[in-house]
């Protein structure tokens, strides 16, 4: 290509969901009130977090940040989404495309890596319950949260870095309602083969040591509770678990389906159902999963309520 004709992309023309005006103001309407419970409820975890004291623990305060991930996760695609179909255009800027990816990308590394901590946290609550207040004190909690997000930046900048180290000079359609770091990775105008070699190795190993951390986590705790002669200590030990255990295949059930299974051809629109299963609907059922069957959670609710009923009462 001659210098004359080379011109750089400086925006991205999305696809979206759908081209009928009418199916996007329905799609509008549903995406907006997903987006305001996703915040709503995720925010209603955090804050109930911080204010009560039976659930200063270490389960509750990875669950904060869990919830924090959530909030970014879901503010960083669902407002473009809503943006988007209110004016029936899917364009978004080089820049915009760049920040959306970086942060779903930093969000969602978090979140598996905070799932994988979890897991650890409960091994060590079941396993070893006389030591857990001291293996799991405040600072060890902090260190490993702030591994969690350190290690999730470093991944998503190496992954943003390798990918616009290329040059797009067009096309720059994205058939996709995001910026989806594979589709974007394939519209570069020179050979990428090295860098997708690379993000495939770091995002193995980004699945991989949370998948094992978790499933050797919970092939133990099974070991350990069928062994268990008390039934009401085996339901008290899947009851501690369960909602973790429900978040985790949520979350790794979705993301093997969309990056795991081969895809075909024609598998975009498999691939963009998949992903509004995974951009919206999971950031909004975790905090429901967490909370459903809660009695702790149940207990901080109540409280906050009644001190509110005496606010107003007084």
């Amino acid at each position: 290509m001659g210098a004359e004709n080379f011109t750089f992309v400086m925006e991205f023309t999305l696809e979206g969901l759908s081209k009928h005006r009418k199916t996007q103001v329905l799609l509008f309407g549903a995406i907006l009130l997903i987006y305001s419970l996703t915040i709503v409820g995720n925010l209603v975890v955090i804050l109930l977090v911080r204010s009560d004291s039976r659930l200063h623990t270490p389960m509750y305060f990875f669950l904060a940040h869990l919830s924090g991930a959530e909030i970014c996760y879901a503010t960083s695609t669902e407002p473009q989404m809503l943006t988007h179909l209110w004016d029936g255009k899917g364009i978004l800027s080089f820049a915009s495309c760049v920040a959306q990816i970086f942060v779903v990308l930093f969000m969602g590394t978090a979140e598996n890596f905070l799932l994988g901590i979890m897991a650890y946290d409960r091994y060590l609550a079941i396993f070893h319950p006389l030591l857990y207040a001291v293996t799991m004190s405040k600072c060890c909690q902090w260190k490993l949260a702030c591994a969690c997000w350190v290690s999730a930046f470093l991944f998503s900048l190496t992954y943003i870095c390798c990918t616009f180290s290329h040059s797009y000079c067009g096309p720059n359609y994205i058939d996709h309602f995001i910026c989806d770091m594979p589709l974007v990775l394939k519209l570069a105008c020179d050979n990428t083969h090295v860098t997708q070699t690379i993000i495939s190795v770091m995002a193995g190993l980004g699945l991989m040591i949370p998948i094992s951390l978790i499933m050797t986590s919970y092939g133990l705790i099974l070991f350990s509770v069928l062994k268990m002669r008390s039934a009401s200590g085996q339901r008290k030990a899947f009851s501690t678990c369960a909602s973790h255990l429900m978040v985790v295949t949520v979350f790794y059930g979705t993301v093997i389906s969309m990056y795991m299974v081969p895809r075909s051809s024609t598998s975009s629109n498999r691939d963009k159902q998949i992903a509004v299963f995974y951009i919206m609907v999971t950031p909004l059922l975790n905090p429901i999963i967490y909370t459903l069957r809660n009695k702790d959670v149940h207990g901080a609710v109540s409280k906050v309520l009644w001190r509110r009923n005496l606010g107003g009462k007084s």
